[in-house]
């Protein structure tokens, strides 16, 4: 997405762009996948009523008008049980925290909505941050397992600035939605959205190039040089990559010592992402955070809590999640055991469901998703635009240092980052993206 967006909005400044993309279609972790006979997306997304420029770009590609709008519920499973964290009467409700933490969690919750600049935060890590406003108690029984359900063991290397990016997100969110939780989709999903926004592409004049890998990035004394998988080479003036920072180090081999390094410093989280198609729902949540440590995965997101179960057939789609850092065993093992392990943990988590309930299951890995943003990550690790390479650019994901990973902010490093591109690229005559 990210890719499609920056080509988008090049071609708009008047740039020949070509998007050169590895994988069959455009779309990356919002691509879709196949679960049974239904057709969805293979990572779980919503759309916020906040999402201004995803909005925006369904206008640009004229799906604005599928929007579908719903009210939704939360869960919490702490303890062994499932409680309903769904209104302000429900959380005073909520017996695992006392009246004294549920005061101190709401105040965090409200102190951070109204921070409007995250880059002080930067300075602390997240469990300091969160302990000092919650309170010891709410930290241990409510956000450190919700922060090391996202990060695993790198959760206390965070930045105060990662936990605050969401609940700014969310916060804004019920805000806009006049304190409902209010998610949108496109009937059909990402595979309605994806076709549409490759058309848009090409309707452009953006030369789109899918299943074509690069294997190498490099600047010659007048062009730059974009080596295929296969053996062709394409020469262009500027070339601007949008994939994670190993991908770079491996494209580029001008790079200097220096930028490797920083590069390589970089944490990312990666997940594994079972689906379930299942013929009745687990519970009317669309999504369930979880604090028990023995659970394999850290949420469950029931999409049909959303999305009109007739979509799916009168059936029921579950994402279970888990986000893992890049040598965890886990992901060695295989599809079959993750899913059985998803299975028994359910068994204990729902009393009703049984496994005849499963019609069909896939599984969806990404390895480079989250950049975690660590301690004074703007100053030290998020990667600089220009290269020391002429006429190399990085457009990619870990540049979003003071937010959290989603479609709207990608979009929106997308638009900030062309804006800074065009007095740097050649005017105007190709670009590669």
């Amino acid at each position: 997405m990210l890719g499609a967006a920056l080509a988008l909005r090049l071609r708009a400044q008047g740039h020949r762009v070509t998007l050169i993309e590895s994988a069959p279609s455009v779309g990356g972790l919002a691509s879709a996948q196949s679960v049974g006979d239904i057709r969805w997306d293979r990572f779980y997304h919503v759309i916020l009523l906040s999402d201004s420029h995803l909005r925006g770009l369904l206008e640009e590609i004229g799906l604005a008008d599928q929007l579908k709008w719903g009210t939704t519920r939360t869960g919490f499973y702490i303890d062994g049980h499932l409680y309903s964290l769904s209104s302000s009467l429900e959380f005073l409700q909520f017996s695992p925290l006392s009246f004294i933490d549920k005061l101190r969690l709401g105040w965090t919750i409200l102190h951070a909505s109204r921070i409007s600049d995250g880059a002080p935060l930067e300075r602390l890590t997240a469990t300091k941050w969160l302990a000092r406003h919650s309170g010891k108690r709410t930290f241990e029984r409510i956000w450190r397992p919700l922060l090391r359900a996202k990060l695993g063991e790198h959760y206390d290397k965070a930045s105060a600035a990662f936990i605050w990016a969401i609940i700014a997100r969310m916060y804004a969110a019920r805000r806009s939605g006049l304190k409902r939780e209010m998610f949108g989709y496109v009937d059909g999903g990402y595979d309605r959205i994806l076709p549409r926004v490759h058309a848009t592409l090409e309707s452009r004049g953006v030369e789109v190039l899918c299943g074509r890998p690069a294997t190498s990035v490099v600047a010659g004394s007048a062009m730059v040089e974009v080596h295929l998988a296969g053996g062709d080479t394409l020469a262009f003036d500027d070339a601007v990559l949008t994939v994670p920072c190993r991908v770079v180090a491996s494209l580029c081999p001008q790079l200097t010592a220096a930028e490797r390094d920083r590069l390589s410093r970089v944490l990312y989280q990666g997940v594994i992402c079972p689906s379930l198609l299942l013929a009745r729902p687990l519970a009317d949540y669309y999504v369930t955070n979880i604090t028990e440590s023995w659970v394999p995965f850290t949420a469950v997101i029931e999409m049909t809590a959303l999305v009109d179960p007739a979509t799916f057939g009168g059936r029921s789609l579950v994402y279970l999640p888990r986000y893992l850092p890049q040598d965890d065993p886990t992901w060695r093992r295989s599809n079959a055991d993750i899913v059985e392990e998803s299975l028994g943990a359910l068994e204990r988590m729902y009393p009703n469901f049984r496994r005849s309930d499963v019609i069909a299951s896939e599984v969806a890995r990404a390895r480079d998703v989250l950049a975690v943003p660590t301690l004074d990550y703007s100053r030290t690790l998020r990667p600089p635009l220009e290269t020391s390479v002429p006429h190399v650019y990085v457009v990619n994901s870990a540049q979003i240092s003071n937010g959290t990973l989603n479609v709207n902010e990608t979009l929106a490093l997308a638009a900030e980052q062309s804006a800074a591109l065009a007095p740097l690229l050649a005017q105007p005559h190709g670009a590669a993206a």
